[in-house]
């Protein structure tokens, strides 16, 4: 009997201009890499047995990896929105929105709301497609907003929205 998995929920198409340049570079360079790999690949197919040569086997999974990331980025790069507006209220916070928030003990975060395709802890960025994005997307300075975590309700505060350009 086999594992099925029903497919991934459909990503959000939106992207940063930073963003979209960010996943179009990474392209860029897998080319290169993937032509070095494919370089080495040979030399050690020209080895002999392939069954046990651990370099055309590392560099065999090496080059899938690779190819997988490219068809991947190819087919997304298409599907992609770019957003580079502001939007016409800046006090409400929309795709693209630096936004500080404070909870009730007086703690703030900021977050940065991107697509799927670009958050990143270290940067701050978090996904719209995430509870706490869901709940703040449309909601304006000295709004309340409810995030439900598996440890339970999170009250915040919008402190402030702005959008860099």
């Amino acid at each position: 009997m086999g594992r099925y998995r029903p497919p991934a929920p459909k990503k959000s198409p939106y992207i940063t201009v930073e963003g979209h340049q960010r996943l179009s570079d990474e392209l860029e360079d897998l080319w290169p890499t993937r032509r070095e790999v494919v370089a080495a690949l040979s030399a050690a197919a020209a080895e002999g047995d392939r069954s046990e040569n651990a370099e055309y086997i590392y560099r065999k999974k090496q080059l899938g990896g690779i190819d997988r990331r490219i068809r991947y980025l190819q087919k997304r790069l298409d599907e992609l929105k770019v957003v580079d507006n502001k939007p016409a209220d800046p006090n409400k916070v929309f795709f693209g929105a630096w936004v500080e928030l404070e909870d009730e003990q007086g703690e703030t975060v900021r977050y940065r709301i991107v697509g799927p395709d670009e958050f990143d802890e270290e940067d701050d960025y978090i996904s719209m497609d995430s509870p706490v994005a869901k709940a703040l997307l449309g909601k304006g300075l000295d709004d309340d907003v409810t995030v439900e975590t598996p440890k339970g309700k999170i009250i915040y505060i919008v402190v402030n929205v702005e959008y860099v350009q």
